[in-house]
């Protein structure tokens, strides 16, 4: 399984691409917002990123790039995602999973451009995206849960129906809050987790590994008198 960052962030993910290993990110509206910079600001500096990296493509790192949430027209969003995706062979277009989206994820995957369908909340959603070939399909996980909905059955249900009728579409489970979520998109067989660099710090660590190495170190200092 592998690790993306959802971030637009250029410290953390040279952080987490240096010293965690992560294999690509995802990033949102918001996480643009929260980076303080502009859009085109963003997406020019990490195509620069990459090229200093020697990891050109979206085969080696791919860096999802969502078009403007503003735009609910199939041609608009298509428009859109082309413009992207010249700035950076590792673009991949994040677009919504609604009737226009699913029109224009077809149509960009048809003309080469990859897509990441986002926005999922049920196996029926995710259908038409394994349907087209569309790259990724990301199923959100957090905000089902603070509503008090179980998410691993649908997450596992996803994973099978592309298995079943062989979807070559990998699936991002998105939106992860902790380490128990990352755990069951694993159990499920999910291709990907995308989360926060502070959520997969804390999914790293656990208080008996703590507890643990004091005792240990308690021990090795009675050894070293």
């Amino acid at each position: 399984m592998k690790y993306f960052l959802d971030s637009a962030k250029l410290d953390e993910i040279e952080y987490a691409y240096e010293f965690l290993g992560i294999d690509g990110v995802t990033t949102n509206p918001r996480h643009i917002m929260l980076s303080g910079k502009p859009f085109m600001t963003v997406i020019e500096d990490l195509a620069a990123w990459v090229k200093t990296k020697g990891i050109e493509g979206y085969e080696k790192f791919p860096i999802s790039v969502e078009i403007n949430p503003h735009l609910n027209k199939w041609e608009d969003m298509v428009a859109e995602g082309k413009k992207i995706s010249a700035y950076s062979s590792n673009f991949v277009i994040k677009i919504p999973c609604n009737e226009q989206g699913l029109i224009a994820a077809r149509r960009l995957e048809r003309e080469g451009i990859r897509t990441n369908v986002t926005l999922v909340f049920s196996p029926s959603q995710a259908l038409p995206v394994g349907k087209h070939n569309s790259l990724f399909v990301s199923p959100f996980v957090g905000w089902k849960e603070n509503s008090g909905e179980d998410t691993a059955q649908y997450i596992q249900d996803i994973v099978d129906i592309y298995a079943i009728h062989g979807m070559k579409t990998e699936v991002i489970v998105a939106a992860l809050r902790n380490g128990k979520q990352i755990g069951d998109a694993a159990k499920a067989g999910a291709h990907i987790v995308t989360c926060g660099l502070d959520v997969y710090k804390a999914s790293f660590e656990h208080p008996f590994t703590n507890y643990g190495l004091g005792v240990f170190t308690k021990a090795w200092d009675e050894t070293t008198k």
